[in-house]
């Protein structure tokens, strides 16, 4: 495949090149090329972006795919620019042994429309010895130190020691003083720490500590905590019902602070943590998640716009960090032996988001009637087209393997 006429983003500098994909890799990024038979794509001067790494998903397959399934939300990812994502193990049963886990693999092959990889889940009933046995199967162990469902949620503190120390990789749900106990424990252990869905300022001053000593500390932050706070939650019934997530929304000076951190380096990365439930679900009964990869890029091309963070920044977060923390092979960047995965974006077209055009199951958005940043055109994994105008292609999403 060869994408001409394209506006790339190459240390803060806007060049115009064409770019080359071949075996599914990347073998030329120049302008003017010209190679016959092959299959042409014209960006028209468009951006082209890395393909968006999302390391924060939830797919609800197996067992609660009636809200979501792979292909379904795969197709979502596809059409908000995300051309790899990580599944969270809270699925039903949850994936807390090897034999699980693998289970999960075979039953979710050949469903993706994007590349996908699995996290592994620590649980209340002290899995580290299966957590030993897939530590170079998944991107990391996920703990929830707060909230979660089934066996999932872990108190004990002598077992979640043990999930640190067998693990290679941690990733945990923390609020608050729990973020603090995160964050001792990577210390002890010396592991490498993944902080999901940070949501207050005072949650940024414990990474912030974090870092300045040195430990291997990376926090993550949703679009919601960014774009949406209790004011949006309080604005009518429907939201107090819609707009509920763990962690909750918190306040407008919450928002600033996280994009201050986000722009500065202290926050690294941007996770959807796409969690959803039927719009029924959510108006019939308070239910905590909400769908995002749809519409994440798109948002999150408004904090350019608004000046919150550059464009270059915006890459770093949502396609190079995530695969170089979770040390995705060949991806999040747009150079030469990099797997061809791309987005072209239309930034003129500032459109509004509206529910009548949805692709996951959930059936509706947090971001109802905001403007976007920029529409997604095309989105293209390993050199074959996935979606373009409304329209979406093969099903080509595979397992990731790491570094």
């Amino acid at each position: 495949m060869l994408v001409k006429n394209c506006k790339i983003i190459e240390n803060g500098i806007e060049k115009k090149v064409d770019i080359l994909i071949e075996n599914e890799k990347i073998t030329k990024i120049e302008a003017d090329i010209d190679i016959k038979d092959k299959e042409i794509i014209d960006a028209d001067g468009n951006l082209v972006l890395p393909g968006i790494v999302d390391l924060h998903t939830h797919m609800r397959e197996p067992g609660l795919s009636h809200k979501e399934d792979f292909t379904t939300g795969s197709m979502a990812c596809a059409r908000g620019g995300v051309t790899t994502f990580i599944d969270m193990p809270n699925t039903v049963p949850a994936v807390t042994s090897e034999k699980l886990l693998d289970e999960k693999k075979e039953l979710l092959k050949n469903k993706s429309y994007v590349d996908y990889g699995f996290n592994f889940g620590g649980s209340r009933n002290d899995n580290s010895d299966e957590i030993k046995k897939v530590v170079n199967k998944v991107a990391v162990t996920k703990i929830f130190l707060n909230v979660s469902t089934g066996d999932m949620l872990v108190t004990d503190d002598t077992i979640i020691e043990n999930i640190f120390e067998s693990s290679k990789k941690v990733a945990v749900h923390a609020e608050g003083d729990m973020v603090k106990k995160a964050i001792e424990l990577c210390r002890k252990y010396n592991r490498s720490l993944y902080l999901c869905h940070l949501s207050t300022a005072k949650e940024v001053e414990y990474l912030r500590e974090a870092k300045k000593e040195g430990l291997e500390v990376y926090g993550e932050v949703t679009p919601h905590h960014l774009f949406l706070n209790t004011d949006n939650v309080n604005a009518s019934e429907r939201n107090r019902m819609l707009l509920r997530t763990k962690p909750e929304l918190k306040d407008k000076s919450d928002n600033d602070a996280l994009w201050n951190a986000l722009r500065d380096g202290i926050i690294d990365t941007v996770g959807t943590d796409h969690a959803p439930h039927l719009i029924e679900e959510k108006l019939r009964k308070l239910t905590f998640g909400m769908p995002s990869v749809e519409n994440s890029l798109e948002i999150m091309l408004n904090g350019v716009k608004e000046n919150k963070i550059t464009l270059q920044r915006l890459i770093e977060v949502m396609c190079t960090n995530p695969a170089k923390i979770m040390g995705i092979k060949n991806k999040g960047k747009l150079e030469v032996g990099y797997d061809g995965d791309l987005v072209i974006v239309d930034l003129e077209d500032n459109s509004y988001i509206k529910e009548e055009k949805r692709i996951t199951k959930a059936n509706w958005t947090p971001y109802e009637d905001f403007k976007r940043g920029g529409k997604i055109i095309t989105t293209i994994l390993r050199g074959k087209k996935i979606y373009s105008n409304n329209k979406f292609y093969g099903i080509y999403g595979r397992e990731i393997s790491y570094e």
